[in-house]
């Protein structure tokens, strides 16, 4: 495919303020002492009990300032649950009213703008006003959604709901540092790490001919081992990513209304 831009909804979180730095440390499960300004980094916002309240972007403009974005509907999630444990710090969280210009399949890196879903070809300029990239073709919100599943990126909503943990996401190798020290939901995240155990289900990749819809089952055999999340479909078949129990592994075939087809990694750094 060839590199497209399209706006893409999201939701911005303001955290400013004196202890801003010292605060969002404490609060997510990746490090963020070392960005600098213009840098960016995903990170899991998650209950004390290790459920994910949120997977957000982490953009600093000064050991002062930083930008949150996230999925559409989740930021109030997060201006709540941050403010929750706000004791006598200098920080102020609040939404803001900002914009996103996303562009993919990206021959380079787009002045201005930050990286997305860890992949080297994804980019996001994110303002007020931004600007989309000066001759390249405007993409629509299906070619968005299926590099997305291509590149094996969770949604909340979609692959990431309320019961969800970090392990089954497969974005923990982006999103988590396991030397940070501690932030609320850390036991469970450094237990499973610790013991190599594995989560009851995972992100996985399918993709096929004829017909399919989101909330799909996927078998194997007689047995239901998980449901589509996520869809795109194009004159060539339908793309998708899906939670898939721990049982059914990358390489075996599953079957969706009636069609078989093969389970994958959603992403290289994923478990498999």
């Amino acid at each position: 495919m060839s590199p497209f831009w399209c706006e893409q909804a999201r939701d911005f979180i303001g955290v400013s303020g004196s202890d801003a730095l010292a605060y969002l440390q404490s609060q997510i499960s990746q490090d963020i002492r070392g960005l600098s300004d213009g840098g960016a980094a995903y990170s899991f916002v998650l209950q004390p009990i290790g459920k994910i309240d949120a997977l957000v972007r982490i953009v600093r403009h000064s050991a002062e300032e930083f930008v949150l974005d996230t999925d559409p509907g989740v930021g109030e999630v997060i201006v709540a649950r941050l403010n929750r444990f706000k004791i006598r710090v200098k920080v102020d969280i609040a939404p803001l009213a900002l914009r996103c210009i996303a562009v993919r399949n990206a021959n380079a890196p787009i002045d201005g703008a930050v990286p997305a879903w860890g992949c080297d070809d994804a980019f996001d300029t994110i303002g007020v006003s931004p600007l989309s990239p000066a001759g390249m073709r405007e993409g629509s919100a299906v070619e968005l959604l299926a590099s997305r599943i291509e590149a094996g990126w969770p949604a909340m909503g979609s692959e990431i709901t309320d019961v969800s943990i970090p392990a089954e996401t497969g974005v923990v190798a982006e999103s988590v540092n396991f030397t940070k020290g501690c932030y609320p939901g850390q036991e469970l995240v450094e237990r499973m790490d610790s013991r190599g155990s594995q989560a009851p289900r995972f992100v996985r990749r399918v993709r096929g001919s004829g017909s399919a819809e989101v909330g799909d089952s996927i078998l194997r055999g007689s047995a239901v081992v998980g449901h589509v999340t996520s869809l795109a479909i194009s004159d060539d078949g339908w793309l998708a990513l899906a939670l898939v129990a721990r049982s059914a592994q990358p390489g075996d075939t599953v079957t969706v209304r009636g069609n078989e087809v093969t389970l994958e990694a959603s992403r290289s750094s994923a478990p498999t």
